[in-house]
């Protein structure tokens, strides 16, 4: 299987220091803070990077699943928001919510959130976070 890579270089003491997050080699360059982290500044977050891999996992897994019961899927489209809470005085990643919405032809809404559920379980990003309490699922056919 494929090797993937991230780089990340921080500059600085916690509260006052800067950093730079790189995805892959070079696809995405961006910067990253304690303000964007755990205030609200301007830059990415390591949580906002494991939020967008879980929505394209999610979405992929969920589109091959439709795809091989015969109801392939036009688009899924998925938001994840990863809640980042104090736990015993840490900062924790405490849930995950998806919420995901597809274009499926000849699918009922019952049979679609019964995918969706089976996807959660399946994703390659789920699996790597169980060690998040919640990972919870909205999901729903586009009218």
């Amino acid at each position: 299987m494929a090797t993937r890579n991230g780089n990340a270089i921080w500059r600085g003491d916690l509260q006052s220091g800067e950093g730079e997050v790189t995805v892959g080699n070079g696809v995405h360059t961006g910067p990253y803070s304690f303000k964007s982290r755990f205030e609200d500044g301007g830059g990415t977050n390591p949580e906002e990077l494991i939020a967008a891999a879980h929505a394209a996992c999610y979405s992929m897994q969920l589109s091959a699943m439709l795809a091989e019961k015969g109801t392939p899927a036009t688009s899924v489209d998925t938001d994840a928001v990863c809640q980042l809470r104090f736990v015993d005085d840490a900062p924790t990643i405490t849930a995950i919510n998806l919420t995901t919405v597809g274009v499926v032809e000849g699918l009922s809404e019952e049979d679609f959130v019964k995918a969706a559920e089976e996807a959660k379980a399946a994703c390659l990003v789920s699996r790597a976070l169980a060690g998040v309490k919640e990972i919870n699922l909205k999901a729903r056919l586009k009218d």
